[in-house]
């Protein structure tokens, strides 16, 4: 084998985003997205020789939380099973290196959260050092609030530009089956919306959810012997710098490296006409403007004038969160490996109402840190 021109996406699953599921545990929550995935893929659990459980012993409030789930995913078979801390991206591509190592050839990445039950404030307090930063009470809220109020001032991106990305992924996710939230606002909703720290309003803000997802990913053999094989054609990561004052919060430097990764092994020169649909990670509204430009979409500041000039809608040169996208549901460490599963269904044709016609080629995005300090890219096609 010998890169990821031999690597494809043969089973995807998911569960309903909600934001609770108070009957059912991690386990229950894996097992139906993995159950999903080996029936997408017209597999039974011991055509699986790799597993990679992705989870957060402070989301999960336990500690070596992978345990939770081990059984559900069927690590009790004696296969290798091994443990990914971070968004579902990541732990995707090291399921992919460990096929093209050669030492295995179907794996299955898993990822789960219960938000419902977690504190977001102090969980991703302790993502900060412990010795300068922590005791300010930085938070993934408040950070993002310094990096929207950094990128405006740059950039001369506006509050509603920002509050465009909110409308047009909650409209989108009226036709996803798996959305948790489900309705239509207007600009003066998002604008009008109770501020959680300034200048990011409520609507602005990915909501609290549970979730779980699943990936089978295999070599190209696969491909021959599953009509729902979906082929990788790039995939590239980057982190950038711990420290927030290391970085200028205004620029997507890490994942314009990432991008150009995936690009060159996919051999796209021009994204913005080559890549058919994008599922991009909207923690925020005024993040999705950002990737944008780190995307290589348009020039850096350019993502209020994409947004503006409507490329980005349904029916646009790009379309950008079919699915509605995180800000209409946000399971923290799943959130990254649904948009690679939504892509890879706009490829199938599978996406239902939300389906883009004539894709080809579809870009998913996930991103681990604060402020977007690491991204991975991935793009997939037919």
């Amino acid at each position: 084998m010998n890169g990821v021109e031999d690597i494809t996406i043969i089973g995807v699953g998911q569960t309903a985003i909600e934001r609770e599921k108070p009957a059912d545990t991690f386990a229950d929550m894996a097992y139906e997205a993995v159950t999903k995935a080996l029936d997408d893929a017209g597999m039974s659990i011991d055509d699986i020789d790799n597993i990679v459980t992705t989870s957060n012993d402070f989301w999960d409030g336990r500690t070596i939380s992978s345990m939770a789930v081990n059984d559900a995913v069927g690590a009790g078979l004696g296969k290798n099973i091994t443990t990914v801390e971070g968004d579902g991206t990541f732990s995707a591509f090291y399921g992919m290196c460990r096929i093209l190592s050669g030492s295995y050839k179907n794996s299955l990445i898993v990822t789960h959260v219960k938000g419902s039950i977690s504190d977001n404030i102090h969980i991703t307090n302790g993502i900060f050092d412990p010795i300068y930063m922590r005791p300010i009470g930085l938070d993934s809220l408040n950070t993002a609030a310094l990096q929207m109020r950094r990128y405006m001032a740059k950039y001369g991106i506006s509050e509603e530009q920002c509050a465009k990305v909110s409308v047009k992924n909650h409209a989108n996710a009226l036709k996803n089956p798996y959305a948790q939230i489900k309705k239509t606002f207007t600009l003066e909703d998002v604008m009008d919306s109770r501020l959680i720290a300034d200048p990011l309003k409520l609507l602005d803000c990915s909501p609290i959810s549970d979730g779980a997802a699943a990936v089978i990913i295999s070599g190209e053999e696969s491909a021959k012997k599953h009509k729902n094989a979906v082929k990788v054609r790039g995939v590239g990561y980057c982190a950038d710098a711990y420290f927030l004052g290391d970085r200028d919060l205004a620029d997507a430097n890490a994942l314009d490296m990432a991008a150009s990764r995936a690009y060159e092994s996919a051999e796209i020169v021009d994204p913005l006409s080559e890549i058919d649909v994008a599922e991009v990670y909207d923690a925020f509204s005024y993040m999705e403007l950002m990737w944008y430009e780190g995307l290589g979409f348009c020039a850096p500041g350019g993502g209020g004038k994409l947004i503006d000039r409507g490329v980005t809608e349904m029916d646009g040169k790009l379309p950008v969160n079919p699915s509605g996208g995180l800000l209409s549901g946000h399971p923290v460490i799943t959130g990254g490996l649904i948009r690679l599963i939504e892509a890879c269904l706009q490829v199938r044709g599978d996406a239902g109402d939300h389906q883009v016609k004539g894709v080809k080629t579809a870009l998913a995005h996930g991103v681990n840190g604060a402020c977007g300090q690491s991204h991975c890219v991935w793009i997939v096609g037919r």
